[in-house]
């Protein structure tokens, strides 16, 4: 009978070690999993080490790349308050549903709906740079950007993965970047020893962009020379701002003589109302002199407003490489 005590009493023992182990194995998978450290930027745009919640259920986003990818890694549902104004046309689904908060615009936040929102994660972009302390009192906040010297696609991929951490997603990321190396190759073939004016239309005048702000991935990525850098200082350095680049006339285009001329157009993008249409200011009696116009090779960006207020987006992206399809490929 003692016997049989003993055994039972190690049965027991040994029951509970194994309940004691496993509840202490579960606690700490739990513990891991309340928060995941990220690498995002600050107020001053400097790369910092972030503790975000794991997995966040209310999220707030005033970002157009970061609602975009957060929407195609599946976590939509998620979102609970978002910018609106948006034109681009895959994401009205979240900018004219009435049951999410409205956060303001990617420019201009109202903190009171934020805080109404009460997220768990807030997303924002370089416009809201300068409410970014502001907004992290309410929620830790998470500032993605693309960085042109490793190029538009490896930002984009590099941000997604980022994101997708935080909902442990990183498996379906992989999935969505499968072909977009193969795309880039295709067109740096057409890219070859080819050089292009980049530029945006803006209030009617045309403005030079350079490789390292909106539209690098042309030059960049897919590989044209930029003539467009030329445009110096007396000091010798780029004269070129990254954000709308600088104001130029068409006698520098025809100068220049690109082989390519690349339109982003900046009115379009925004609703400027009256407008005038692109091909009415780009080709003048000016520009119809350039190879370029001759050989039907000005290339008008048909997304303007993506590659504007949305890059870095996935789904963007995309649209990004087929304008530069339709345009280029045969």
């Amino acid at each position: 009978m003692k016997k049989i005590t003993t055994v039972c009493l190690a049965c027991v023992m040994m029951f509970a070690l194994v309940a004691c182990n496993k509840e202490s194995s579960t606690t700490k998978e739990n513990t891991k999993k309340e928060t995941v450290t990220i690498t995002t930027l600050n107020a001053n745009k400097e790369q910092i080490e972030l503790d975000v919640p794991y997995n966040p259920q209310r999220v707030a986003v005033m970002d157009l790349a970061a609602l975009d990818i957060l929407d195609n890694i599946g976590v939509g549902d998620r979102v609970v308050g978002v910018s609106k104004g948006s034109s681009i046309a895959y994401l009205q689904s979240y900018v004219n549903n009435e049951e999410l908060l409205n956060l303001g615009t990617i420019k201009e936040v109202s903190l009171e709906k934020v805080m109404e929102a009460n997220p768990d994660v807030i997303f924002i972009g370089g416009r809201l740079a300068s409410q970014y302390d502001e907004l992290s009192k309410i929620a830790p906040v998470v500032f993605l950007a693309t960085d042109t010297e490793k190029g538009v696609v490896e930002s984009t991929k590099e941000n997604a993965t980022t994101i997708a951490s935080i909902f442990g997603k990183e498996d379906t990321v992989k999935n969505l970047f499968t072909d977009y190396d193969a795309r880039i190759e295709k067109l740096q073939a057409i890219a070859k020893d080819q050089t292009a004016f980049v530029g945006m239309l803006n209030a009617g005048g045309f403005n030079v962009l350079g490789n390292d702000g909106r539209c690098s991935l042309i030059g960049v990525e897919v590989g044209f020379e930029n003539v467009g850098l030329g445009a110096q200082s007396d000091e010798g350095k780029s004269n070129i701002t990254s954000t709308h680049g600088n104001e130029t006339s068409f006698e520098y285009i025809v100068r220049l003589q690109p082989d390519y001329i690349f339109v982003m157009n900046r009115d379009e993008a925004i609703g400027t109302e009256g407008a005038t249409p692109a091909k009415e200011v780009i080709e003048n009696e000016l520009v119809q002199t350039t190879d370029a116009y001759k050989n039907n090779r000005i290339v008008y960006l048909e997304h303007s407003n993506i590659w504007y207020t949305a890059e870095g987006g996935i789904r963007a992206l995309d649209y990004m490489l087929s304008d530069l399809e339709s345009a280029l490929l045969p």
